[in-house]
């Protein structure tokens, strides 16, 4: 087999949701994807996506800076070289692009199904084999009022899941307080209730309110503080009876040695996009893994494409022992994948199948294709 790359591919496309999604600063009914195509000179097609959760306010990086970003500085870099070379690839490309950790997992993603593809076997096999083959699904649920939130969450309580995360953050705090507690209260005995704060509020604000939501049964906080504040988060996880899970401040495995020396966190989000991709990812989990801090496998929203690579990670990281939040491909109104993902009792089945495990429908990106950089006015 020729393992030589030929060229790299980029299309941005645009998948409408279900409804709409609203984080701490934005909302969002459509979600941008950029799907990086990895091809070899014997015709083996790798693909991986590059997505940030509502454009560049989160991580810094929209598919519209990623496409430049590859196209530009990265693709140049691949043809001749070996889908296999990773490691390699990765230092060259760091040595061209800072950061821009999303547009490198794109590429890195589709270079780790490619070089699975040509060998005939699951992605998970070069990440160190299986841990397990499915992963619990919490379902995310936006900043909406709360009779919105209630009625969607009873409706997917009848689909099998059975933990909910609730956004955070566009509100004022004591607003925000109030509705969550009045929700966790009328989800109790039914479901576990989760709040992610996207990193909206400062120490004091988190320290004031965060005791509340624990009382209303509350049983996990993520990130209510900027990432930065490494110090502010550890304090914070000591002052709660609840865990405290880290996400904004968990991008390096620099990152992960400090959370760990200042136990700032009792779980840690794996998120394949804003750390890079699977070996980063993969790396992380093992430092989590020394520490005895269990992981959640998150999402930025993807589509099966980067939703099965998360997938492929959670099953072979033996960390990932809170589930996860890969809900991304039921929020969205359209299906890219030839087969969907399997969701079956709120769990995600791995799939079978060499790569990635799935197989694009070419028809379905042709229509939801952009067909210029940027969306029309």
């Amino acid at each position: 087999m020729d393992l030589t790359i030929d060229r790299l591919e980029t299309v941005i496309i645009d998948v409408p949701l279900r409804r709409p999604h609203r984080f701490a600063r934005v909302a969002m009914t459509a979600q941008p994807v950029l799907l990086a195509f990895v091809h070899t000179r014997d015709g083996v097609v790798g693909v991986g996506e590059g997505v940030v959760p509502g454009g560049p306010w989160w991580g810094g990086e929209s598919v519209e800076s990623m496409k430049v970003t590859l196209d530009t500085y990265v693709a140049p870099l691949l043809p001749g070289r070996s889908v296999a070379d990773i490691a390699g690839l990765w230092s060259d490309i760091s040595d061209r692009v800072g950061a821009n950790l999303y547009a490198k997992c794109a590429v890195e993603v589709a270079l780790h199904d490619a070089w699975a593809r040509s060998l005939g076997v699951p992605v998970h096999v070069l990440l160190g084999g299986l841990a397990r083959t499915s992963v619990d699904v919490t379902w995310a649920l936006g900043a909406e009022p709360e009779e919105v939130v209630v009625e969607e969450a009873l409706a997917k309580l009848r689909s099998g899941h059975r933990t909910f995360k609730l956004k955070m953050g566009a509100l004022a705090p004591e607003e925000d307080t109030r509705r969550v507690c009045a929700i966790a209260e009328k989800l109790a005995d039914a479901a576990g209730v989760r709040v992610d704060l996207n990193a909206r509020w400062d120490f004091l604000t988190a320290k004031t309110h965060l005791p509340r939501l624990a009382a209303a049964g509350v049983e996990l906080v993520e990130q209510p503080v900027p990432g930065e504040q490494v110090e502010a988060l550890a304090e914070l996880n000591r002052l709660l009876p609840i865990p405290v899970m880290a996400d904004e401040s968990l991008r390096t495995p620099v990152d992960a040695l400090r959370l760990v020396s200042l136990r700032a966190a009792d779980i840690w989000s794996l998120k394949t996009t804003k750390l890079g991709g699977l070996r980063r990812s993969r790396d992380i989990a093992a430092i989590a893994a020394a520490a005895a801090i269990p992981c959640h496998s998150g999402t930025s929203i993807e589509t099966g494409i980067g939703t099965a690579a998360s997938l492929q990670l959670a099953c072979a990281a033996p960390s990932v022992t809170w589930g996860s939040e890969l809900f991304g491909p039921l929020l969205f109104t359209e299906e890219i994948l030839r087969t969907p993902l399997t969701y079956a009792d709120g769990t995600l089945h791995l799939p079978d199948g060499p790569g990635l495990g799935v197989e694009l429908d070419p028809d379905a990106v042709t229509a939801l294709r952009r067909p210029h950089l940027t969306k029309e006015p």
